[in-house]
């Protein structure tokens, strides 16, 4: 496999800037997701790799040579698309085998990859039949046998699951990840789906506005949010936001509650400072459901709205103000406008400064 290397990318499209600077290092038998926002360039970044998109400005290196000017077919890479692209009138045989034989790639050598490609796939039963038979997942498998028929140095997937439903989707994604694990291959894969990013990446590239907003492991990007873009975009439901200012001592005051929080957690600015108070759902924790944190601060709010997933409830409730959602694990049901009592973890909640809108976490 291999590794890829983007320094300084830049993409101009007329006058309007896509790609901001983007430097990204992506290790050798790495799974690295490109997650964020539709319009936020990952989808541009996944093609400048392709060398379906030229690059304005900047270095592209893939096993340290540059390929900014070279062809795609020339690059070592497989691509997958959100739309399969499978040749509607070829057998599921034929879809593997033809990028491999217009390649002049040796007949029992294409017979070799496409036999290993379809057992390793589950796609032996699939071979002679056409996609328009085969349902969304197996056309998928179709598309990345397809892709690992060439035997590339890097894999670049563009949403791939994003068409199908959601037991497909969860089915699929484990499938991906089992399989790059095997071949130990590179990969790119571009998703705005945070659930997606989280269980498949070894690093995840959050973007924003064409700029990389944070670059971590999905835990660290979950635990440890660079900023307020990314605190409120990783994580579902979002992180609730409040208005805040820095309290006496280490608490951190908002919509009337001092909330205290871990002397060595945070570089607080001066008290009365003005911050913004981030609260994970699953760290407002509603009375008699999960561990009572001890380090925190109790409020009581009527809950409007309940949703029930079934082994927990999302608890929608207004906190001076503002509309916050609290995460109730083994959910009981609750009356209307029920009145409930919770405790904000404070060892576990976020503080952004209000100016330059990053993490004050230590």
């Amino acid at each position: 496999m291999a590794t890829v290397t983007l320094r300084d990318i830049i993409k101009i499209y007329g006058e309007f800037v896509a790609i901001k600077g983007v430097d990204l290092d992506i290790e050798d038998g790495t799974f690295v997701v490109l997650v964020g926002p539709s319009g936020c360039g990952k989808s541009t970044i996944l093609r400048m790799i392709a060398g379906l998109e030229t690059i304005s400005h900047g270095e592209l290196k893939i096993d340290g040579k540059l390929v900014n000017d070279l062809p795609s077919r020339d690059r070592g890479i497989s691509m997958v698309f959100q739309s399969y692209a499978l040749y509607p009138h070829m057998s599921v045989s034929d879809n593997l085998g033809f990028g491999l034989r217009i390649s002049g790639v040796p007949k029992d050598e294409i017979a070799r990859r496409r036999g290993e490609a379809a057992k390793m796939l589950g796609l032996d039963p699939y071979m002679d039949r056409r996609p328009s038979q085969l349902s969304g997942g197996q056309r998928q498998r179709v598309a990345i046998g397809r892709a690992m028929v060439r035997e590339p140095k890097v894999f670049l997937f563009d949403e791939p699951l994003s068409n199908l439903d959601a037991k497909l989707r969860n089915q699929t994604r484990i499938e991906i990840k089992r399989l790059q694990r095997q071949l130990g291959a590179t990969v790119v894969f571009v998703t705005h789906d945070q659930v997606e990013a989280m269980t498949l990446a070894d690093k995840i590239v959050v973007l924003n506005d064409g700029r990389v907003a944070q670059i971590g492991t999905p835990l660290e990007v979950f635990e440890r949010p660079a900023n307020i873009f990314v605190a409120g975009f990783m994580g579902a439901p979002s992180m609730n936001m409040l208005k805040a200012e820095v309290g006496p001592g280490n608490t951190i005051r908002a919509a009337g509650l001092d909330v205290p929080v871990p002397a060595d957690r945070f570089s607080l600015p001066a008290q009365g400072t003005a911050v913004t108070l981030g609260i994970r759902p699953e760290d407002i924790v509603p009375e008699g459901h999960g561990t009572r944190p001890e380090l925190g601060a109790d409020f009581s709010a009527e809950v409007s709205f309940a949703e029930m997933l079934g082994n927990e409830s999302l608890l929608f409730a207004e906190l001076g103000g503002t509309e916050i959602v609290a995460r109730m694990q083994h959910p009981r049901a609750l009356e209307p406008n029920q009145q409930v009592r919770f405790r904000i973890d404070g060892a576990r909640v976020h503080v952004f400064d209000n100016e330059s809108q990053n993490s004050l976490l230590r």
